[in-house]
């Protein structure tokens, strides 16, 4: 075990640990113990591509998911969420060499808006979510809608929530669309892609000692920085100039068992 790939440790495992829920490490290097399994249907709901099992999360994750879908059913055209990766039944590294998503805290969901949650289990593996975005992310497209911008805000608003990734255009959007109070907005952070889906980091849950939460998101409503991002896309900087003596990067080497926190064994381990 300690020379194999976590990544195959933990994506050997098809069902969570028998320990109390806790996540360990970080979004990007940890695990999570006793993780539950969303419902691949709910009232508000939908599991999708539920042959990479990775639909189990902190039990906070399952409540937050629960919250959120049903407010998202209150939208009009709207019948809840489909929901994406989450974890693997124990977390860690993810086979796809995805590399967040480790400790059970991050969501992925789909922008597309659910007409119907009676997708059969090969339906979910075949239909595609819709991006929103134009211009490389610079600009959002005639998908987008309002329902979207309530979703997100209403996503951001809650206190669990530590960030939400989206792409630029989409944060643009949203910065020049808002009314009233704006705080909920430092909370949605641009990011490469993130135009199929946004993607929901909780906090830390109180009390969970081993979970290393991610510095907050600088101060104010963060608009300024997604438009230079877009600023960016539209005119891009000149490279920087390459040093030719410069070593060549080392490739980016698979995490151990050893790279993660030491109570992770404990997770493969148990029952």
């Amino acid at each position: 075990m300690a020379e194999t790939p976590a990544k195959q440790l933990f994506g050997a495992k098809a069902v969570g640990s028998q320990q109390r829920p806790v996540p360990l490490g970080s979004y990007a290097k940890g695990c999570v113990a006793g993780a539950v399994q969303l419902p691949e249907t709910g009232p508000t709901w939908q599991a999708m591509r539920l042959s990479r099992n990775r639909n189990w999360g902190h039990p906070e994750t399952i409540d937050y998911i629960r919250d959120l879908s049903a407010f998202a059913a209150t939208l009009p055209g709207w019948k809840g969420l489909y929901i994406g990766d989450i974890s693997q039944p124990r977390g860690g590294p993810m086979l796809s060499g995805h590399r967040s998503h480790q400790i059970g805290l991050d969501i992925d969901i789909w922008m597309l808006p659910p007409d119907r949650l009676t997708l059969s289990r090969a339906q979910r593996e075949n239909i595609s979510s819709i991006s929103l975005r134009r211009a490389k992310g610079a600009y959002v497209n005639s998908n987008w809608s309002r329902q979207h911008h309530e979703l997100l805000k209403a996503a951001a608003s809650d206190k669990r929530v530590a960030r939400i990734f989206v792409f630029p255009g989409a944060k643009v959007q949203m910065c020049k669309d808002a009314k009233g109070d704006r705080r909920w907005l430092r909370k949605i952070r641009p990011w490469w892609g993130h135009h199929y889906h946004f993607h929901v980091r909780l906090n830390c849950p109180r009390g969970a000692r081993g979970c290393v939460d991610q510095d907050p998101p600088p101060r104010g409503d963060g608009c300024a920085d997604a438009q230079k991002w877009v600023n960016d896309i539209l005119n891009p900087p000149p490279p920087k100039p390459r040093d030719p003596n410069a070593p060549k990067p080392k490739p980016r080497r698979d995490y151990t068992l050893k790279d993660l926190p030491r109570q992770c064994a404990a997770v493969l381990q148990s029952d």
